[in-house]
């Protein structure tokens, strides 16, 4: 850890976690804030605030401007130095790590949060040891991130990794062209493997609507509706990982997010991958987080290693 204290914050559509990492890796401090909605500076003053209030915790620290690494959804333009791609979309097109880091006066390093994600499950995570790992969160949203040697490959336009925004390879009839995402294109995998792809999905196929969490509980009362929507989701996301390992060929797959906790997804995804994977070995490794929820919040720490 480099002998210092750390800082990282995951920016959250819902909520912004700030962590206190102390120079041994351990939380020394935590906080978790609500998110601002459709408002820039408010976002400005709730990190700062939120950081304030972690440094405050710890007397050792007094007077020192800490470095801050964030991880955020999306990420900033090589080309323009802009933000892209944040589904938080009040971001986009503003100069965010320029504006952070003059609001807090000290460096910040950003990254995006499904790379902070990879990257902390890669150095001492359920990647560990692993030369190439691909981290995937499924939640309220879907992103990915590629980690080689224990570096976050970013590429020349800031999207190395990007997968929750190509869409679902393989398609059925009945799937294509797919919903419409957020992003202006259908067929996205956020649109077919998130949390409320899942709901949606199930509420197309039954005209009943459920959450992520209802739909799991009802599958293990035996409801074959609810497991039906389990199904397919879990041949979407084989679908989706498949195409990843046909380009990459990760040593190891890590899911974080809310949907990371459905243990079948462990048993069933890695079998029907097989049948889409280009190679004569078709067995891959697909592990559950070793941090969870606090993975994107210390990967975005780890930015300063």
């Amino acid at each position: 850890m480099g002998g210092e204290y750390l800082i990282g914050v995951d920016l959250g559509g819902t909520k912004i976690e700030g962590v206190l990492f102390a120079p041994d890796g351990t939380v020394a401090a935590r906080e978790r804030i609500m998110s601002p909605r459709d408002d820039y500076k408010a976002t400005l003053d709730a990190i700062g605030s939120l950081i304030s209030r972690l440094e405050a915790t710890c007397p050792v620290i007094a007077h020192k401007a800490l470095p801050i690494g964030i991880g955020v959804p999306g990420s900033i333009s090589p080309a323009t130095g802009l933000m892209q791609n944040a589904n938080s979309i009040w971001l986009n097109g503003k100069p965010f790590d320029v504006d952070l880091e003059r609001h807090l006066a000290r460096p910040v390093k950003l990254a995006n949060d499904a790379n902070c994600f990879a990257l902390s499950e890669a150095v001492d995570g359920a990647g560990a040891g692993y030369s190439n790992v691909f981290g995937v969160i499924i939640g309220t949203g879907c992103g990915g991130g590629l980690v080689v040697n224990g570096n976050v490959v970013n590429g020349p336009r800031g999207i190395g990794g990007e997968w929750g925004h190509n869409p679902l390879p393989w398609l059925t009839a009945e799937e294509f062209p797919g919903p419409q995402c957020w992003c202006g294109r259908p067929g996205c995998m956020e649109v077919w493997i998130s949390g409320p792809a899942l709901s949606s999905d199930h509420e197309r196929a039954t005209e009943t609507q459920r959450s992520a969490e209802q739909i799991v509980e009802l599958a293990a009362a035996g409801d074959h509706t609810a497991r039906a929507s389990l199904g397919r989701h879990a041949s979407r996301l084989a679908r989706g990982l498949a195409h990843v390992v046909n380009m990459f060929d990760p040593d190891v797959i890590v899911l974080g997010g809310g949907l990371s906790k459905l243990t079948h997804l462990y048993e069933q995804v890695p079998p029907l991958m097989a049948q889409y994977i280009f190679a004569d070995s078709r067995h891959v490794t697909l592990k559950p987080p070793k941090w969870g929820d606090a993975s994107g919040v210390r990967g975005a720490a780890w930015l300063w290693r």
